[in-house]
């Protein structure tokens, strides 16, 4: 996972390309039914070995490659999100444009993240898609300022279109000094460690719940 996230900041088309390969080799062998709810983005979904688990019953796919950029989600989601026919798209990149070595600004996320939701629009237009906000991280704790302006404008997009939903993490991942709760994350204070997924889970499962599973009244 490192080496490709050390081609993809050096802006390497293909710095992914042999996940995407495990993926279709994954889906020859055992296609998934379509319909599930497809999460697709950087290394915290990647990492999120019990995804399936702690969000059932929910139907999901977990598309995460390593260290992705929004550019590298956005030039493979022909092939590892429309394929599936998902009932729904969550999204987590962003991270990665803001970091080192050349730190991206507000606006380019905010284009990126336009242009990936007209990607799955134009194929898929009723199609839902959940944006999980930039969180607050120890390791690059300096870019947060950054992570904030591209979150304020993704959120203002989503409340223009119904189709499209903001998850904000923030309040559940910062101690009372205001910083990232160190004890929500893995040694490199950056990704979530499982007591950090409890977190996760408890705010994404009943928002994705209600929305596309309610419960009958």
């Amino acid at each position: 996972m490192w080496l490709g996230t050390t081609r993809s900041f050096w802006n390497d088309p293909n710095a992914w390309e042999s996940s995407i390969r495990r993926f279709e080799t994954e889906d020859h062998r055992h296609p998934p039914e379509p319909g599930r709810i497809v999460f697709i983005g950087s290394s915290s979904f990647t990492l999120w070995a019990d995804m399936e688990r702690d969000l059932s019953p929910l139907p999901v796919l977990n598309r995460g490659f390593g260290g992705a950029r929004m550019q590298d989600v956005l030039r493979y989601a022909e092939r590892v999100v429309l394929p599936y026919r998902p009932c729904a798209v969550v999204l987590f990149a962003g991270t990665n444009d803001i970091a080192w070595p050349k730190p991206a600004g507000p606006n380019q996320v905010y284009e990126s993240y336009l242009a990936f939701v007209h990607c799955i629009h134009s194929r898929l237009p009723e199609v839902p898609i959940y944006y999980v906000g930039i969180t607050p991280t120890l390791a690059r704790w300096e870019y947060w300022p950054i992570a904030q302006e591209a979150n304020r404008l993704i959120r203002e997009d989503t409340l223009t279109d119904p189709r499209l939903r903001f998850i904000d993490l923030t309040d559940h991942l910062l101690g009372p000094d205001g910083k990232p709760d160190r004890s929500l994350y893995r040694f490199d204070k950056l990704h979530p460690n499982r007591k950090g997924y409890a977190k996760w889970t408890a705010v994404i499962k009943p928002i994705l719940q209600a929305d596309l599973f309610p419960a009958p009244k």
